[in-house]
């Protein structure tokens, strides 16, 4: 059966990249047994974990904290400060220019003054 070459492209991409993200996933526990068992020991006189504690701390953290700013968790489109951007961009968007030019100069003005 003949199949079109981008559907091919697309599987190919989606195995590589499913393949790259569990080698990451495993890499980074790898990194966390690392840290943990050249810095906590000695620091709060913790015992050393396994290559497998790390990777349960990973998936522990991953799920108390969210997907690591990933799709599903927050990420920079949300928040406190993604609204204040939001809003301070309407605002501005309402301002005729030469209500812009007051609100820059008064900026340069509080940016410029040293203590």
């Amino acid at each position: 059966m003949y199949s079109h070459p981008s559907s091919r492209r697309r599987r190919r991409f989606f195995l590589w990249g499913g393949m790259f993200f569990i080698g990451g996933f495993f890499l980074l526990g790898g990194i966390v047994m690392w840290l943990w068992n050249a810095i906590l020991p000695d620091l709060l006189a913790v015992k050393s974990i396994a290559y497998w504690q790390a990777v349960g701390l990973l998936v522990l953290s991953r799920i108390l904290f969210g997907s690591f700013g990933r799709h599903g968790g927050p990420g920079p489109g949300s928040g406190y400060k993604a609204q204040q951007r939001r809003a301070w961009k309407e605002k501005w968007m309402k301002m005729n220019e030469e209500e812009r030019e007051q609100f820059r100069s008064a900026w340069r003005d509080r940016c410029s003054k040293r203590p």
